[in-house]
């Protein structure tokens, strides 16, 4: 019996890719086989060489169509000379993978977005004003204090169908703006697991008439932005006592702040500012329990004296598979 492949990529569009997917039919025993798009329309090619190739590199159960049916995260690769797409991160993020396999580094990302009705104002913010200020809406319950909880909860249980790495939600200190987190797994499977979390999103949004913004200051003012908080540990950090590794991946990846800035989501100034939780973009610290440092160290890992730190940096927009391929070799390397 056929079953339906959702194959799902990371398209060319700038500042921000896009998610992009089409419905492949699959004679059931058949592989799931390398398959072509139109690369012109969606920003990857010119229309005189259109054809770029879509590889298969992750698969999970489709939660929304159910039974047999499958979503197929794919990598996209150039139609002539079957090179990476030079829109492909992921494939330096496999390069990264195997030089540094033998520190053992794990991740979790934390997920913020914001609903939008179709005429970009958030949810819960009245029609031609504002909501009262964030205080009241951080993990909150009740009318006025949150919006389309239904989305999330149909979301989750979307996510967990689909056997994602999916750890938990909250609603976020602004209306209408909410955070999952996925992790804790190595880079590729946390990466590929937030990409296919991102999809779903977007198509359960979609029935509902909400538009998901990973923006990252989705309203100016006093609000705070929203962010993809990235969690990391080697083998070491999570050993060692005394802080000591953990200490010396912040201060390895404070030697290169530009380069991770610079790659950690579009718009990152107008949400690093030193205010709403944030350290500025142009400057770099870290401490125990301080969310207004660039990267924070969790109280309970103080104590412990091992385990993990937070480079709370990276847009809600970033691409995870070149934030935690950054961290990765900065902090690896500094250690070898």
């Amino acid at each position: 019996m056929a079953y339906q492949a959702e194959y799902i990529w990371i398209d060319g569009t700038e500042p921000s890719p896009l998610l992009r997917s089409k419905t492949k039919i699959v004679a059931d025993g058949q592989p799931l086989p390398v398959w072509s798009f139109d690369g012109s329309s969606t920003n990857q090619a010119t229309g005189d060489a259109s054809d770029c190739m879509l590889h298969p590199v992750f698969t999970c159960p489709d939660p929304i169509r159910g039974r047999d049916n499958v979503l197929v995260l794919c990598e996209v690769y150039n139609g002539r000379d079957s090179k990476p797409h030079r829109t492909n991160t992921r494939a330096a993020a496999v390069k990264a993978a195997k030089k540094y396999a033998k520190h053992e580094m794990i991740f979790g990302i934390e997920q913020e977005y914001t609903f939008l009705k179709l005429d970009g104002t958030p949810l819960g913010f009245p029609n031609g004003g504002f909501p009262e200020p964030q205080g009241k809406y951080y993990c909150g319950v009740g009318a006025g204090r949150v919006a389309a909880r239904e989305i999330i909860e149909e979301h989750t249980q979307a996510c967990l169908d689909a056997g994602l790495m999916i750890e938990g939600t909250n609603a976020e200190v602004m209306p209408g703006q909410w955070e999952f987190q996925i992790g804790a797994a190595d880079a590729l499977t946390v990466s590929d697991h937030l990409m296919v979390a991102r999809w779903l999103l977007h198509r359960i949004a979609e029935d509902y008439d909400v538009v998901v913004s990973f923006d990252a200051k989705p309203a100016k003012g006093n609000w705070n932005g929203a962010g993809a908080h990235t969690n990391f540990s080697t083998r070491a950090m999570r050993e060692d006592k005394d802080m000591k590794a953990i200490k010396a991946a912040c201060e390895a990846i404070g030697k290169k702040i530009d380069l991770h800035v610079k790659n950690y989501g579009h718009d990152i100034e107008s949400r690093l500012t030193g205010a709403h939780e944030t350290a500025p973009y142009n400057k770099f610290s870290y401490g125990v329990s301080n969310r207004g440092a660039s990267i924070r160290i969790p109280g309970q890992v103080e104590i412990a004296g091992r385990g993990y730190a937070e480079d709370r940096r990276p847009n809600a927009n970033c691409d995870p598979y070149t934030v935690t391929r950054l961290i990765k070799e900065t902090v690896c390397s500094a250690a070898e």
